[in-house]
C-alpha cells in the first residue's frame, strides 16, 4: 500500500528519537501501548531518555524493557507500582521519578497541547506531592500550580489509520492516546491497520491527521499469552 505518511519503525525512531529527548508514550499498563515502537526503542542507542507515561510497561514487558537497558534517566506519571522494578531503580538512585495524581497528569498532558502553560488544582495540595510547587489562594482555598507536559516525540496507538493519518481507537485502549498526540511536537502513531483516504467516517476519527506526522503498522500485539509478534 502506498500511503503518505506510512513508513517502518526501524527508520523513523532512529531518525527522530535522540538521546536526552522527552518521549510521551501511550497505554495504561500494556494496554493501548505502542510495543512495536518501543520494541525499535530497546535497539536503538538514544539513552538519558524522559519517558511521560502513565506507567512503566510491566517488568520485563513494554517501557520495562528500556528501564532494565538503563536508558530512562526520568519517568514521570501516575501509576509505576504494575513494575516494581521502577521503585528498585529509584531506590538505588538510578532513575528519577516525577509522580502525578492520574487527574493531574492528564490534564497537564492536554494542556500542553492545547498551549497553556499550565493549571491551578486542589488535588495533592497539603501531600508530599506539593513538595516545591506554587500554591495560590482562589476563593479562600488553596490551590497547587501544577505546569504543562510537552515532548520532543509522542509514541500513540490506535486501532486504525488512513493514510493520511487520522486516527481511530478501539475502546479503553484510547486512553492517553488521543492527547500526548497533541502535546509533541513529533507523532508516531502505530496501527493495526491503514486503509485508503475516505474510508474512515469523519463521526469515528478521534485524532486528526495534522496532529500525526507518520504512520507505522504493528508488529506485537497483546494477548492473553502477553506479547506476541503479528
Amino acid at each position: 500500500m502506498s500511503a503518505t505518511k506510512q513508513t517502518d519503525a526501524p527508520q523513523i525512531i532512529r531518525r527522530i528519537v535522540k538521546s536526552g529527548d522527552t518521549i510521551m508514550v501511550g497505554g495504561f499498563g500494556l494496554i493501548g501501548s505502542p510495543l512495536t515502537l518501543i520494541d525499535e526503542l530497546t535497539r536503538h542507542d538514544a539513552k538519558d531518555l524522559t519517558i511521560i507515561s502513565n506507567n512503566v510497561g510491566e517488568a520485563g514487558r513494554g517501557l520495562g524493557l528500556l528501564l532494565r537497558q538503563g536508558k530512562i534517566k526520568k519517568a514521570i506519571g501516575s501509576y509505576f507500582t504494575s513494575n516494581r522494578e521502577v521503585a528498585q531503580w529509584y531506590n538505588e538512585g538510578k532513575l528519577e521519578i516525577g509522580l502525578l495524581p492520574q487527574g493531574t497528569f492528564s490534564e497537564a498532558i492536554r494542556a500542553g497541547g492545547a498551549g497553556i502553560g499550565g493549571f491551578y488544582t486542589k488535588t495533592a495540595v497539603g501531600t508530599e506531592l506539593a513538595k516545591g510547587k506554587e500554591t495560590k489562594e482562589i476563593d479562600g482555598e488553596t490551590y497547587l500550580f501544577e505546569k504543562a507536559l510537552k515532548a520532543n516525540v509522542a509514541l500513540v496507538r490506535a486501532k486504525k489509520a488512513d493514510t493520511k493519518g487520522n486516527l481511530v481507537y478501539y475502546k479503553t485502549a484510547r486512553n492517553f492516546n488521543p492527547i500526548m498526540a497533541t502535546a509533541a511536537d513529533y507523532v508516531i502513531a502505530e496501527v493495526d491497520e491503514i486503509v485508503e483516504e475516505g474510508e474512515l467516517s469523519p463521526e469515528e476519527i478521534v485524532t486528526p491527521h495534522l496532529y500525526v506526522d507518520t504512520i507505522v503498522t504493528s508488529q506485537l500485539i497483546l494477548t492473553n499469552e502477553g506479547v506476541k509478534e503479528v
